[in-house]
């Protein structure tokens, strides 16, 4: 017999429809979620900390998304495996290492390097949620008393075992768990034996940007200026975004 390889239910229009009841979907459940993931941001701000964020994979997205993105905050700072190369001394050839990010070593590593403060909030991205450096990382997080929220797939994480010596996934030690909506997989529509057209990268940058939106109407209501980044392609952006980041100086990143 051979496989079912109809493309009835594949096309562009498809996809536009399952992004947008994904996204829809999200945006209601996760609701409360966001506030309170907010609320931790908020509450670092305020003690003078800052956002760090990671994510591996395609998962940096979201670390990207946060991080130094025009309309987002300013103290947000990402973490990435390539410290381990910039900021480690490791030969560039590591980050060619096969499933560097399932070593737990690079989590406790990649703390030690980023230059983290005691009011800093993490935020984490991880589809599956099992692999070694980011469970690692976010153990390093937790027994230094930061703030964790997990942006994960539900559907996806609850059927995976944990490649962490621990055996918990990144779920189970977050303060906040927001969930992307994905599918196991990721992908969102089925072809054959297969499916194909992820989502977790669109509804994770909806989630960050729905934080964003709460801490900034958060603190506007409590009649505080947030530090916000204006588009640097505009005149007036670099000379805006250079008198916040001067706030931060030495603790936040930006690649060139």
């Amino acid at each position: 017999m051979t496989a079912d390889t109809s493309t009835a239910h594949i096309s562009a229009a498809a996809f536009a429809a399952a992004a947008e009841e994904a996204v829809a979907r999200v945006a209601r459940e996760q609701a409360d979620g966001v506030v309170a993931a907010a609320g931790l941001v908020v509450e670092g701000l305020r003690a003078g900390g800052v956002v760090q964020a990671f994510g591996t994979g395609h998962s940096q997205a979201l670390a990207m998304e946060i991080s130094g993105r025009a309309g987002g905050l300013v103290p947000t700072n990402m973490i990435a495996l390539r410290d381990l190369v910039l900021l480690g001394g490791e030969p560039p050839e590591l980050l060619f290492t096969e499933h560097l990010e399932r070593d737990p070593a690079v989590g406790r590593r990649l703390y030690d390097l980023a230059g983290v403060s005691p009011s800093d909030v993490f935020v984490m991205a991880s589809n599956s949620g099992g692999n070694g450096s980011v469970v690692e990382l976010a153990h390093a997080v937790k027994e230094h008393g930061h703030p964790l929220i997990v942006i994960t797939s539900m559907a996806h994480t609850s059927r995976v075992v944990s490649r962490h010596p621990s055996g918990l996934r990144l779920f189970e030690l977050a303060d906040v768990v927001l969930d992307n909506g994905a599918p196991y997989g990721d992908a969102a529509l089925q072809a054959g034996e297969v499916a194909v057209c992820a989502v977790s990268s669109i509804t994770a940058a909806l989630l960050a940007q729905m934080v964003v939106a709460e801490v900034v109407r958060t603190m506007l209501d409590a009649g505080e200026a947030p530090p916000v980044y204006l588009s640097a392609n505009v005149p007036e952006g670099d000379a805006h975004n250079d008198a916040l980041e001067a706030r931060y100086a030495g603790r936040i990143r930006r690649p060139a």
